[in-house]
């Protein structure tokens, strides 16, 4: 993708369909006279009459005990620097959207208008309290120490500067680990630090503090090794000087244990690397682009152990492991501070997490066989669901063990289980469908790629990674929209009734008159088909020129779905081919099927829709917990409706006993886990949580999902085809872009999944 694209996407991104990333939303009812008249005057009196009473009561009766302010000046915005408050709230704005999606915090930006540090620190101690917590951020050096240190002191809520302690508590938590594999100890490594910013600067501290001695330390700022005999040093910079008589970083390296680059692309030679120590450790953290780049330090040479701070290398060093869980464990125990116990507290156990046995979820994400600790693994994923139940208890328990916490938690089995409850767990399904696509993406035929919207998504899926398209239609008219959109990438462009593929269409027609002509096909009908896109695009997948298929953007669903199953097929073993769409709800995905083929399957083609839907849910990452659902609960009715459903379970119970799954059962019984387990605590869903619901008909289906699409405005992913022979997938009529591009991750993973499955199958 060009920069000027990629900017004019940004920007759109920015101001569309509403300025900004952010906004407020009410958390209690407000559509009554009464329900105002709670929410302000006159009921409002008496939560304030009862926090004048006792200021701690504000935590009870407000939100501040969940709401962190995101302040800053705009000096040191990363890879901008100096741009002013205004321009830096895009920034925070951004910062405030990560804190409320891994973690449930509603981050509030704040952009204050001084560089005078008395005035930014009066300030910010004038607003605090309307804050549980404080999160300064891009202000630039030697200032934003002097600010986070008098903001500590005189505040009582907790107060961190990220950009000093985040990247220290991650890079910490990787060189436990990397020292651990290198099996040399902290206290005894020399370090050379390449930068002495405010991350540098903090990130040398908390090594410190877990052992590291100052005599092994080297930091190297924009002039060269800070010595002892330099003069106009910070004292900040004083405290890293050294009293060697060396003045480069080359001369640094020669036999250094540890690398840590807080500074500038490429400033480590492939020469530095070899003259490092035996298994050297060397984050290089610098962004976009590393201080020595990964492939290269790897060439170099093999025993090293490496992190960066991208995400398309192992180990990336990303602060959004840290910041939104520890302030998560400050605010959930009222800490007046984030200080050094609970920092050092975040730092093991992240290290400690890298150790443990990884959810297969994290590993399809990744597209990993299995992720274990290991050279290539030593800090946990961002993806990695366990991230918010670990690391915000071990805060917690680091800030009461202090003395620092005013409201200690006194039931951490029942705090954890609220963690895993909070958004921003379940609900990354759209990022990890992507990631996944990206590792290995395929070849995607977009049968209507002369459709404006339809060319959009395929130029998305191009210029991310997720998929490889192949456009079908008229060349002419594609050429002319790809002009108008700016793609100017060289993508295959097939028009099923071009001349210049006339041998390949007729060997086509011929392959679908072979596998149809005892089922009414004709030579000259398989001929004519040829020429329509769907029938060609479905061949392509046939014939192994492409890996998925997507259409159905301007057409009905059952004219797309008609060639589609003439060509492909449904797959070995299968009766009845199915669809299943994703549903992401605020109490995370629902897997609903069958929501777009099946009018009123059988009990038998419903137990084989629940199966097929519940290993959808496991390929996604997901152990399925299946409702087949019901207007009756558990025999309450003998209508043959109801009677269909029950049988099916009983199918499921036969054939899958380690299926959790159960019904028939009403949608409110199987969505409210406390409900089922009060009345039915017999059945497998009691105290689950359902996330696969079969309906007993596709009218229910499909009018439950378009409900919860139009009314709550829940993201859709689907539909998505189960039981075909290879990985088409028919969109509903008008589906929107982003829909579009979710659904070609879909294809590709499902392509990605059958590749695996026929390799597996050829070992045997």
């Amino acid at each position: 993708m060009s920069k000027e694209k990629r900017r004019r996407e940004a920007l759109v991104y920015h101001a569309k369909p509403q300025p900004g990333k952010i906004k407020m939303v009410p958390t209690k009812a407000y559509s009554t006279q009464r329900d105002l008249a709670l929410a302000y005057s006159p009921g409002v009196a008496e939560p304030c009459l009862e926090i004048d009473k006792n200021k701690e009561e504000v935590y009870r009766y407000t939100s501040k005990g969940n709401v962190v302010a995101v302040i800053s000046n705009g000096t040191a915005v990363l890879g901008l620097g100096n741009i002013g408050p205004e321009a830096s709230k895009p920034v925070m704005e951004g910062k405030s959207l990560l804190f409320k999606i891994f973690a449930d915090i509603d981050g509030i930006d704040i952009e204050l208008d001084t560089e005078d540090v008395d005035k930014f620190v009066e300030t910010v101690k004038i607003i605090a309290p309307t804050f549980g917590g404080i999160n300064l951020e891009d202000i630039k050096a030697p200032e934003a120490f002097e600010i986070e240190r008098r903001l500590k002191e005189e505040l009582d809520i907790p107060v961190m500067h990220d950009d000093q302690h985040g990247t220290a508590i991650i890079s910490a938590a990787a060189l436990l680990n990397a020292l651990e594999l290198a099996e040399k100890k902290i206290e005894e490594v020399t370090i050379v630090i390449s930068g002495a910013g405010a991350a540098a600067i903090s990130c040398s501290r908390l090594y410190k503090a877990f052992g590291a001695k100052g005599k092994n330390m080297v930091m190297l700022d924009s002039k060269g090794v800070i010595r002892k005999d330099r003069e106009g040093l910070t004292k900040e910079k004083l405290e890293f000087a050294t009293d060697r008589k060396i003045d480069t970083l080359e001369q640094a390296m020669k036999d250094v244990d540890v690398f840590i680059g807080l500074s500038i692309a490429d400033v480590v030679s492939p020469k530095m690397l070899r003259s490092m120590a035996k298994n050297p450790i060397v984050f290089a953290m610098a962004n976009p682009d590393p201080e020595i780049e990964y492939n290269l330090a790897c060439k170099t040479r093999g025993d090293i152990i490496m992190a960066t701070g991208r995400s398309d290398h192992p180990n990336q060093v990303n602060n959004v492991l840290g910041f939104p869980f520890i302030f998560r464990g400050a605010l959930d125990v009222r800490a007046t501070k984030i200080n050094e116990e609970m920092k050092m507290a975040a730092v093991r156990a992240l290290a400690d997490l890298a150790k443990e046995p990884v959810p297969e979820q994290v590993n399809i994400t990744y597209d990993i066989t299995r992720l274990t600790f290991g050279k290539d693994y030593i800090i946990p994923k961002p993806f990695d669901p366990r991230l918010i139940t670990k690391i915000p208890p071990a805060v917690a328990k680091a800030a009461i063990e202090s003395g620092v916490a005013r409201a200690p938690i006194q039931d951490w089995k029942k705090y954890e289980e609220e963690l895993y409850q909070r958004s921003g767990n379940d609900n990354k399904i759209v990022r990890s469908l992507h990631n996944r696509a990206k590792v290995n993406p395929k070849r995607i035929v977009f049968a209507e790629a002369d459709v404006l919207d339809v060319l959009k998504a395929a130029q998305i899926v191009h210029d991310e990674g997720i998929a490889k398209p192949i456009l079908l239609g008229n060349k002419e008219n594609i050429e002319r929209l790809k002009q108008e959109l700016d793609f100017d990438a060289k993508v295959p462009i097939i028009d099923p009734r071009g001349e210049e593929i006339r041998e390949l269409r007729k060997k086509y027609a011929h392959k679908l008159w072979e596998s149809r002509r005892r089922k009414g096909e004709t030579e000259y009908s398989a001929g004519v088909n040829m020429g329509k896109r769907n029938y060609f695009g479905a061949m392509m997948l046939h014939e192994g020129d492409a890996d998925g298929m997507i259409s159905g953007n301007s057409r009905a669903y059952p004219k797309v779905l008609r060639p589609v199953f003439e060509v492909l097929g449904k797959a070995s073993g299968v009766a009845k081919a199915s669809t299943v769409n994703i549903m992401i709800t605020p109490r995370g995905p629902l897997f609903l099927a069958d929501t777009s083929i099946n009018v009123d399957p059988t009990a038998e083609e419903l137990a084989e829709i629940a199966k097929m839907t519940a290993n959808l849910a496991t390929t996604f990452g997901f152990e399925p917990v299946v409702a087949l659902l019901s207007y009756a609960n558990f025999g309450s009715s003998t209508h043959p409706h109801a009677n269909k459903v029950r049988e099916a379970v009983k199918i499921l119970h036969e054939r899958h006993p380690r299926l959790i799954v159960d019904g028939e059962i009403q949608t409110d019984f199987a969505l409210d886990q406390e409900l089922c387990q009060n009345n039915f605590p017999f059945s497998k869903l009691a105290g689950r949580k359902a996330n696969t619901l079969i309906f007993p008909n596709l009218e229910s289906a499909n009018i439950t999902y378009k409900l919860l699409k139009g009314l709550h405005d829940a993201d859709s992913i689907g539909p998505i085809m189960l039981g075909l022979r290879k990985a088409a997938h028919i969109l509903q009529l008008g589906a929107s872009v982003e829909e579009m591009v979710n659904m070609t991750a879909v294809a590709v993973v499902d392509a990605q999944e059958r590749e695996k499955r026929k390799k597996a199958k050829m070992k045997k």
